[in-house]
């Protein structure tokens, strides 16, 4: 009695995983296909024929040029994004020792290694190899984090991230 049970509640655990399954896709509702776009994206999950992240070369970081911490500005804000012991380059191929930038604004500090970085309103990509930007602020304080990846957007991590606070006056 206790194995029919069984059966029977596992199979209709199985009917409800995959109906539930269906059931998001075929409604239609693009949000719920982004975020399981975006979840499927950055979920690390073995592939064929994409290469691992490169190793990040010693000695190798990513800065502002032309912003300190807490930096007062206008806006638009220039923006120079710099790199020592590693080649900018555009997105695309996973080239060793390369990669291109991203700001994320009012976002988080870095991404962890190996992630694709989003591409929203507040995570930019410079995947034509643009090393400067102007970016319009409202005013106020915000966060802006300088990150690095390869060429498929896939994070270097921390070490290849930095993040200044500047205050944009009205």
């Amino acid at each position: 009695m206790y194995k029919r049970f069984f059966v029977l509640l596992l199979s209709t655990s199985l009917i409800a995983c995959n109906s539930s399954s269906d059931n998001s896709n075929a409604t239609g509702d693009s949000t719920d296909k982004k975020a399981s776009s975006d979840t499927m994206q950055n979920m690390a999950m073995p592939t064929t024929g994409v290469p691992e992240l490169p190793a990040i070369p010693d000695g190798a970081k990513v800065y502002f040029k032309n912003l300190k911490d807490n930096q007062t500005v206008t806006s638009p804000v220039k923006i120079e994004m710099g790199i020592d012991k590693m080649k900018v380059d555009t997105a695309g191929p996973v080239v060793a020792g390369s990669g291109h930038y991203h700001i994320f604004v009012d976002a988080e500090d870095s991404l962890a290694s190996g992630v694709n970085v989003p591409k929203d309103s507040t995570h930019l990509h410079y995947g034509k190899g643009q090393s400067e930007t102007l970016l319009t602020l409202s005013p106020g304080k915000h966060k802006l984090t300088l990150q690095f990846a390869d060429g498929a957007h896939r994070s270097y991590g921390s070490k290849l991230a930095t993040t200044v606070h500047v205050n944009v006056k009205k």
